[in-house]
């Protein structure tokens, strides 16, 4: 199934596994507090009406509002508008950033099919602190936004080195490399189309190391790999790379459709 026209622009809202259970037709559920605010409050809907809700389990179903109140209500499911839809597994590694630009990395990653973020710590980290309920908001809202229906995982941060050392030596791991050429680091300059299970790595705004680039030539698994000449931010780095990397990996899964 897919959403027509007279569905696509109703409001969509990610609802947990846990909540909705084993969807089915008639079935009546609590819309969350937060909800319940953003379609009452926000959006002036009233009983009768309806919006798209949505899980990686469920898939996404019509749901029509039968009471709302400023932080309560309850959904009754009328019919699944699109069937659930497996995400393929892509990684983004990336060091942590300035507030803002974390919270762009979440979201544009999020658009671009990363299932999976890994903070890291590197040796040129200025910040090593996250609120991970925050990003957790912003990856679900990202993902109401964008028309997919799993959230993202965020793992903790962990160590540049811990984190390398334990990519999986079956699947490959694309790391951005400025100025390789000046490090002795062989990069690639053409980007292949990514796998599932694969991963993307991006450094701080000063660039990994010396030494970080280094480490990275001693696993098979990983491959440096050039975004062009000119030194780009890197939080634009991870929409460049994403956007190469990624392109024929989003665009299977929107064939199998």
């Amino acid at each position: 199934m897919v959403v027509t026209d007279a569905t696509a622009h109703l409001p969509r809202l990610y609802n947990a596994p846990e909540m909705l259970g084993e969807a089915q037709t008639g079935q009546t559920l609590p819309i969350a507090p937060d909800q319940a605010r953003y379609l009452g409050t926000v959006l002036r809907k009233k009983p009768g009406e309806h919006a798209r809700i949505f899980n990686a389990q469920s898939g996404e179903w019509l749901a029509r509002i039968i009471e709302i109140k400023k932080d309560k209500g309850i959904f009754e499911l009328e019919r699944q508008l699109r069937a659930p839809l497996q995400q393929p597994a892509l990684v983004l590694a990336f060091a942590l950033l300035k507030r803002d630009a974390t919270d762009l990395v979440l979201r544009m990653g999020t658009e671009l099919g990363i299932t999976h973020f890994a903070p890291l710590i590197t040796e040129r980290t200025n910040t090593h602190r996250i609120n991970p309920d925050r990003l957790r908001a912003i990856a679900t809202e990202a993902t109401e936004q964008c028309e997919r229906f799993d959230v993202p995982e965020i793992a903790p941060p962990q160590s540049f080195t811990d984190f390398v050392a334990g990519w999986p030596k079956g699947q490959r791991l694309f790391a951005a490399v400025e100025r390789g050429e000046e490090r002795a680091v062989k990069t690639r300059n053409l980007l292949p189309d990514a796998h599932a299970g694969d991963g993307f790595l991006v450094g701080p705004e000063g660039g990994l190391s010396d030494r970080e680039c280094q480490m990275l030539l001693k696993y098979s698994c990983i491959t440096p790999i050039s975004l062009g000449p000119l030194v780009l931010r890197a939080d634009t780095a991870v929409a460049a790379g994403l956007a190469l990397i990624g392109c024929g990996l989003r665009s299977a899964a929107v064939l199998s459709q």
